[in-house]
């Protein structure tokens, strides 16, 4: 009867492992790069340019890529900027930079000098969600390196509640080897249909939205791990960034919806508002946490103000 379990056990590993590699080629084959491969010192960085005008880095959040951008708002940026969209280290097709989670500020250096290799040295930086963190450790470790900052929807301020389950689960070593391979392996287009309903609540998902940001490739085993340190690690690195926020010298925008469960208004951006000198904050009444997808007009805008008042409008 062991010997039986344990060749059960041998099988269903690697029917999980078979069907994990099928899914991820079956992602990668859907949604492949969309711009050009950098080497950073070993690292590998996916980076989509588009367009004239004034450098504009555009960041994506947890479990996204370039693709979250380059869906509407990138083209229709690119009419006045050269925007640069990068994939975050560990996602879409840009490498991680360890195994124990790239912090926000290892991140930010990394995109710092990937936008300086594009000729890129000092652009507008905007961040959405967790990229929003990553920007803000951006303008506080690389102020050299950035003209404005337009947070959308960011986490900046140190927040009381737990770490979701799922991260906590995808996060550890354990899950790591055994839960994610089974992620990848047997998870059901409803269930990624109900976490982009969640994600751009009380708005709907804009129509081609998830054929165009391939959810598959979040799903890959190296992206679920990578995303899952990362987003375990981001409180105690918010925390270590909070004190600094004082120092932000350059223009800053705010764009928060006052409907955001995710990362809620009050917590965050009413806050942070008050942490950096200048900073102006845009609160849109009814809108979830997408605000970029479901009112990009107030994105561009807020784009547009930072561009002003650092004199490159």
């Amino acid at each position: 009867m062991i010997l039986a379990l344990a060749l059960a056990l041998l099988a269903f590993a690697a029917v999980v492992q078979i069907r994990a590699r099928a899914h991820e080629a079956r992602a990668e084959a859907a949604s492949p790069p969309e711009g050009r491969i950098l080497d950073m010192g070993g690292v590998q960085v996916h980076a989509v340019v588009m367009g004239q005008g004034p450098d504009l880095v555009l960041i994506h959040g947890a479990s996204g890529n370039a693709r979250d951008m380059t869906f509407r708002l990138a083209p229709r940026l690119a009419e006045r900027y050269r925007v640069i969209a990068f994939d975050r280290p560990g996602l879409g097709y840009s490498d991680r930079i360890n195994q124990t989670g790239a912090t926000i500020a290892q991140q930010a250096d990394l995109l710092a000098r990937a936008a300086a290799e594009l000729g890129a040295g000092r652009p507008i930086v905007m961040g959405q969600s967790y990229g929003g963190a990553v920007a803000l450790a951006w303008a506080v470790h690389r102020p050299a390196n950035i003209a404005a900052l337009v947070a959308v929807a960011a986490p900046s301020i140190p927040w009381e509640s737990d770490l979701d389950l799922f991260y906590r689960v995808t996060s550890s070593r354990v899950g790591a080897t055994f839960a994610v391979p089974m992620i990848t392996a047997f998870v059901p287009d409803s269930r990624i249909d109900q976490t982009l309903r969640a994600i751009f609540a009380p708005q709907a998902v804009p129509e081609g939205y998830a054929t165009h940001v391939g959810p598959g490739l979040t799903l890959r085993r190296k992206s679920l791990r990578a995303n899952a340190a990362q987003r375990a690690n981001l409180l105690e690195e918010v925390r270590a960034l909070e004190p600094h926020y004082p120092r932000i010298a350059v223009p800053v925008e705010l764009v928060h919806g006052s409907a955001d469960t995710t990362v809620g208004l009050s917590i965050h951006s009413e806050k942070l508002v008050d942490r950096i000198p200048g900073a102006a904050l845009d609160v849109l009444p009814g809108v979830g946490h997408m605000p970029h997808h479901v009112a990009e007009d107030a994105v561009v805008a807020a784009i547009e103000r930072a561009a002003a008042r650092a004199g490159l409008r």
